[in-house]
This record gives structure tokens, sequence and C-alpha cells, in this order.
């Protein structure tokens, strides 16, 4: 393994800023050549950019070219000490610096992981030194370590942009998941579902099996549809009253006193309503804030109890004609609108018991309203196994990230053949 040394990022990089060709000419933007504005570091990667120049501009201006492979630092305001990998050839604002590496000195992934580490320890000399932005001169003088071996950057360079493909593609899949969410909450409580026979072979035969399936939109069946308050709705639905379906109550403001004594080991209040997630009494039951425009979440029995404050309501008792599930699901893309439409013209800042009570939905019967909320809890379970998985893999990210930049754990190749292998050494 090669030796590893300290030294000043402007010894092993040329840095330099860009500039902005003057707004009050047409003719120096809207053209063919990338230019980067300091928003645009927050992207990881960036391999296009919102705004283009023209060569005119690029002339008069002091915006100058930047190579691919080199390192990007936001130096101003909120994004302040941002970094960002260049995949393009492209041309920058004044506000973004610069790091071209020296390829004999240094490899430009490794470096960008390198000062991406340092971050707040660059951040900390501008403020120590009451600097409110970061400067050339700064980050130019500010140390890193790194092998001496290019190769052996690369190696390093090369098992965190892998660590971070797996985290880039799981971000992607939950992004995925939650806008197919959001469109299947809109579709599920306005068309719901409709079940189906068909037959499937199995090892008996043919046999018959019911199905669930999105029931077709208004504009393609309208005979299917139906008026309501709640706008247009299955014909076989009908609209209720929420104290209808279930009883309503509030926590107590004095309750809290009973934590001292350890009666209740958990206590909600509105802002911590979703980090109660596994306590409830003895049933379904659901949690919505009072305070300011709150949602609701549902919880189900596991041995524990919880005590809540007066301006958290719980909706529990539900008639067999709705399920706690449902209701919940409803809330969470419902809820909104429905204490606009309770405190009507007049302005509030706080949900009360009687809007609550007042407040209306859908219902489908509950065979339809188990097979949506299935539907959803499906979905969410697939979004919180990326979510988990993501957590899992940042996790792993950060320990490579403090391991492989500073040393402590050593890479090295193997020639396999035509192959490379890169193993990490303990």
């Amino acid at each position: 393994m090669s030796k590893w040394v300290k030294d000043k990022i402007g010894n092993v990089s040329d840095s330099f800023a860009g500039g902005t060709p003057s707004r009050s000419r047409p003719d120096y933007f809207n053209g063919e050549i990338p230019w980067i504005s300091s928003s645009e570091v927050n992207l990881p990667y960036i391999d296009d950019t919102k705004e283009k120049i023209t060569e005119l501009g690029l002339e008069n201006s002091s915006a100058k070219w930047i190579p691919k492979n080199s390192v990007l630092v936001a130096m101003y305001g909120a994004t302040a000490g941002v970094v960002s990998k260049l995949l393009i050839n492209a041309t920058s604002n004044q506000a973004v610096l610069a790091l071209v590496p020296d390829k004999d000195k240094i490899d430009g992934g490794f470096l960008y992981y390198q000062v991406k580490q340092n971050k707040e320890g660059i951040l900390f000399l501008a403020q120590g030194s009451g600097q409110p932005n970061l400067s050339k001169d700064l980050i130019d003088n500010y140390e890193i370590n790194f092998p001496i071996s290019v190769p052996e950057q690369r190696q390093i360079a090369t098992i965190l942009s892998t660590a971070d493909a797996v985290i880039e593609k799981t971000q992607a899949a939950i992004a995925k998941y939650k806008a197919i969410k959001q469109g299947m909450l809109q579709d599920l409580f306005t068309r719901g579902m409709m079940s189906e026979k068909v037959k499937v072979k199995s090892e008996k035969g043919a046999e018959e099996k019911t199905i669930w399936k999105l029931r077709p939109s208004y504009q393609d069946a309208p005979e299917l549809y139906k008026e309501s308050k709640l706008g247009w709705i299955p014909k076989v639905w009908k609209v209720e009253r929420i104290d209808k379906l279930c009883q309503i109550t509030t926590g107590n403001k004095d309750t809290q006193n009973k934590l001292e004594y350890g009666e209740y080991p958990f206590f909600v209040r509105s802002q911590t309503i979703e980090k109660i997630n596994s306590y409830s009494y003895d049933g379904e039951a659901i949690l919505t804030a009072g305070d300011g425009v709150g949602g609701g979440k549902i919880y189900h029995y596991i041995n524990g109890k919880f005590d809540f404050h007066q301006r958290v309501y719980m909706l529990y008792g539900f008639e067999k004609i709705i399920t706690p599930k449902y209701l919940f699901y409803y809330f969470s893309t419902n809820f909104l609108a429905e204490v606009d439409r309770c405190s009507a013209k007049t302005t509030v800042d706080s949900v009360r018991m009687e809007m609550i009570a007042g407040m209306i939905v859908p219902l489908p019967n509950i065979s339809e309203q188990i097979s949506i909320a299935d539907k959803l809890i499906t979905l969410e379970s697939k979004l919180k196994t990326e979510q988990d998985f993501l957590h899992k893999q940042q996790q792993i990210k950060a320990g490579l990230m403090n391991d492989l930049l500073s040393g402590k754990v050593k890479v090295k190749s193997e020639k396999l053949g035509k192959s490379e292998k890169l193993k990490v050494e303990n």
C-alpha cells in the first residue's frame, strides 16, 4: 500500500470561480454552452444545466470553461460548502468554485469524496475567520489526506461511487413508489375498486377466483357514478358523517402529571403523533392533531398504553360499516380538504372536535374498504422496505467514507485475468 500524505487542496488542483454574463443582453443566454448556478451544486453529479449561455456571453464575462471530472464547491449562502462532481464540460457563475484536479497527484473522484467528507471542517474555518462565505483562498489552503498512489485513490473513489449508485437506485425506487401511492390514493377514493370473478388454473383444474381491480373512471363509465357532497362517487357508495361511524374523544391537559408516577409510558402530543407508532389502547384507533392543521395516524393494539393531550383526538369504537384502516387512508389524503369544508369561510388555526364530527366520508361496502386498504398497505410495505434498505446503505456508505478517506482501512486491487477486483483490507 502506498504512503498517505496531507497537503493543501490548492497544491493538488487548480481552482477558479466563474462569472455571469449581463442579464441585460438576451443574446448572451439561451445558447449551447452549459452554465451552472450555485443551486445546481446541490446535485451530487451534474450532467446538464438549467441555463445555457452563448459564445458571445462567454467571451464577454468572467465565465470560463470547466473540464469534466472537476469538483464544484458552492461558496455563498445556504448552499455554501455543498459539493458536486462535473460530468460534462461546462461553465459556471461566480458563486461556484471549480477544482480541476492535477491528474498526476489526485484522482477527480477521490477529490470529490474527500472535499465532501470535509465540508463541515471547511465551513468551520470560514466561521472561525469571521467570513460569512467561503473563498478560493480558504478552500485552496484547506488540507486533505490522500494516498500518494493515484490508482489507489481511484479504487477508493470506485468503491464509494458504487455505494452511491446503490443509494441513488434505491432513492429512485422510493420516489416511484411515492408517486404511485399519490396517484393511487386519488383513484381509490374517487373510483374505488370492483370485484370480478375469473377462472385460474390450479392442480385441481380450473377454479374461480375473485379479484379486485380499479373501477372505470367517470369519463369512461358515467353510468357507474352519482353526484354527492364529495363530488362524483360510485353509485354503490354512501356518504356518512364521522360521528355516525365512530366515537371521538380527547385527552386531558392534567393527564401529563401522571407520567411522574409512571402510570402511562407514553404521552402523545400533537407534535409527536407520528413518533408513536407501536402502542395503542386495546383496539384500533385513529389519532389526529388538533393544533394547527393535523392529519391522522392509525395504530394497532400492542401490549402498551398511552395517554394524550387535550389537543389530540382519538377516533375509536367504530361501527361495523367502516374499517379504521380505510378511514385512516381516506384521512391521509382528504383530511385538510374536510377541514376547509367544515370551517367554511371562518378562519381557524386549529381542528375542533365538532369539526371532526361533522366531516363526511365516502362509504363503500366493507369488502371494498378492505380491498382499498390492502392495496395501500401492500404499497406502503414496499415503500418501507426500500426506505429501510436506503437507511442501511447510507449507514454503510458513511462508514466507508470515514474508513477509506482517512486511510484507516486500506484497499488493494487484484488482477483476475482481464478483470480487476477491488478488496478492502481490515
